[in-house]
Formats: C-alpha cells, sequence, structure tokens
C-alpha cells in the first residue's frame, strides 16, 4: 500500500525537485566551493585554499567597516520604520477622517522602484539645488551639512530613505492585523475607561503579535541587504562610509576579479542573516493568543 502511495506522489514531486535542486541546491552548493578557492574569473580555473579567504576576511578592515554599517541598518530600520508603522495603523483605524487617502498615500512609495527613489532622494539631499537644502534655508539654516557627502550623515540620510519608503508596506500590514481584532475587546476597554493608549498596549499590541514578530524579522533580514539604495546613492561613499557587505562584494567580485573572495563575503552574509532569523525566532517567540 505504502509502495504504491508513494509511486503516485513521487512523479508529481519530481519536476518540483529537480528544479529546486538546479536552480537552488546547485547554486548554493557551488558558492559554497567558491568560497574556498581563489578565482580570479572564467579565464582561469578556481585554485582551492581551504579557508584562506576567511582567514583574510577576519583581518580586512574594509569587511568589519561594511559590517558595522550592516549593524547600524539593523538596529535603526526595524525601530523606526516598525514605530511609525505602528503609529500609524493605530493612528488610521481610529475612524479619523480621510483614513483610506492617507493609507494609500503612504503606501505609495512601496510601489515605486527602489533604483528611482534612490535618484530621486540624491536630487533632495543634493548640496546646492536640493529640495532639503532650500527648505532648511527657509527656516535659518544656511548651511546643512553635505548629507551624502559628510561620513558623519551618510549613514541616517540613507536610512531615512530606507524608512520613508518601507513605512507604508508594514503600516498596511499592521491595518489588516488590527482591523481583524474583534470589536468587542475594545468596546469593553472603553467601558472600563481605558485611554486609548492603554487599549494600544494592552489589547493590540499583544493580538497582533505574530504580525509584529514577522515583521520584525522579516526587515532586519532586508537590513543586512542594502545593496540597491546603497549604490544607487552613493555606491559606497564617501571614503566607504556607507559601503555594506553586499556593495563590498560586488565590488570584490566584480570590479576587482576577486570572485573568491567576493563568494566568501556572500557566504558569510548568508549565515550571518540565517543567524539573526534564527536569534529573533526564538527570542520572539511565544504563546500565541486567539480571539
Amino acid at each position: 500500500m505504502y509502495r504504491n502511495k508513494y509511486r503516485l506522489i513521487i512523479p508529481f514531486l519530481a519536476p518540483s525537485l529537480i528544479l529546486y535542486l538546479t536552480f537552488v541546491f546547485y547554486p548554493y552548493a557551488r558558492a559554497m566551493y567558491i568560497s574556498l578557492t581563489q578565482w580570479r574569473g572564467l579565464a582561469n580555473p578556481p585554485v582551492f585554499i581551504g579557508l584562506g579567504n576567511f582567514q583574510a576576511m577576519l583581518k580586512d578592515d574594509y569587511f568589519w567597516n561594511a559590517l558595522g554599517n550592516d549593524a547600524f541598518y539593523v538596529v535603526v530600520l526595524p525601530i523606526f520604520t516598525l514605530g511609525i508603522a505602528l503609529f500609524f495603523a493605530f493612528l488610521f483605524t481610529q475612524g479619523i477622517r480621510f483614513a483610506k487617502f492617507f493609507r494609500v498615500t503612504y503606501f505609495f512609495p512601496q510601489v515605486m522602484s527602489v533604483v528611482a527613489i534612490g535618484v530621486l532622494w540624491s536630487f533632495v539631499y543634493h548640496p546646492t539645488i536640493g529640495i532639503l537644502k532650500s527648505l532648511l534655508n527657509l527656516i535659518g539654516i544656511s548651511s546643512p551639512p553635505v548629507w551624502l557627502g559628510n561620513p558623519d550623515t551618510v549613514l541616517g540620510a540613507i536610512a531615512a530613505v530606507t524608512i520613508w519608503q518601507a513605512v507604508g508596506f508594514y503600516m498596511v500590514l499592521f491595518i489588516a492585523a488590527m482591523e481583524s481584532i474583534p470589536s468587542t475587546y475594545y468596546e469593553a476597554a472603553a467601558l472600563d475607561g481605558a485611554s486609548r493608549w492603554r487599549i494600544f498596549w494592552t489589547i493590540t499590541l499583544p493580538l497582533i503579535w505574530d504580525t509584529l514578530q514577522t515583521a520584525i524579522i522579516f526587515i532586519m533580514i532586508g537590513a543586512t541587504n542594502m545593496f540597491t539604495i546603497t549604490m544607487t546613492m552613493t555606491e559606497g561613499g564617501p571614503s566607504r562610509a556607507s559601503e555594506v557587505l553586499s556593495t563590498y562584494l560586488y565590488n570584490e567580485a566584480f570590479i576587482n576579479s576577486k570572485f573568491g573572495y567576493g563568494t566568501a563575503i556572500a557566504v558569510a552574509l548568508f549565515f550571518i542573516t540565517l543567524l539573526i532569523s534564527v536569534v529573533l525566532t526564538r527570542l520572539l517567540r511565544r504563546e500565541s493568543l486567539e480571539y
């Protein structure tokens, strides 16, 4: 009986399994192997050097600089993006006027191309013709910083753009979760005299915790891959101040032709992302509330 069942199942699973092995498993396995080699490109065969690339990585100041920038985004982006998204989501579920208009307005950046957003905000931050400079001049700040040209401000400037672009997505996610909560809970809390702030902390937040947990993991994984917005706005400058691991591995592999070392950085980034996912899943785990 079991043999007949498997004979029926295997033909249906085989195409998907073959595609997965070909386009997912094999590239990962190949990348793992290349990370253990010294390879300058297609003209020369890879030379196996074991853990040499990873040993060099530990002594590479540029690698640690890029990792530090990634860590900055991993900390800053979830706090501000999810904090603002939660605030707007709660605000727009309280029956205020034009709530639907504001939902669409704040979600609009999410449907734009990241490259287009990077170009747009590069003009906003422009030190001579930028809109931001003009606005600051109106309020009496005659010499604002060169946002993308100053190592002290460039990370914050890029983070602000990413937060602006991502808030709408998480706001809609939280609104969907909040609107699924039975209104009887809010009515009972209102009868007991609870303030909106207390209702949010004692009713809304616990009941949308599963959605919030998913959002935290999702945005922290995304914070480790800031390649597109960074390359569009600064290309890792000035003086590598905004370089992240994804841009560093790109430069090492495709600009400096160090494909083995670049792949080793990619493998390290993969395990860092995997570690973040596992740790967050365990830290944020809690008993689900049913309603």
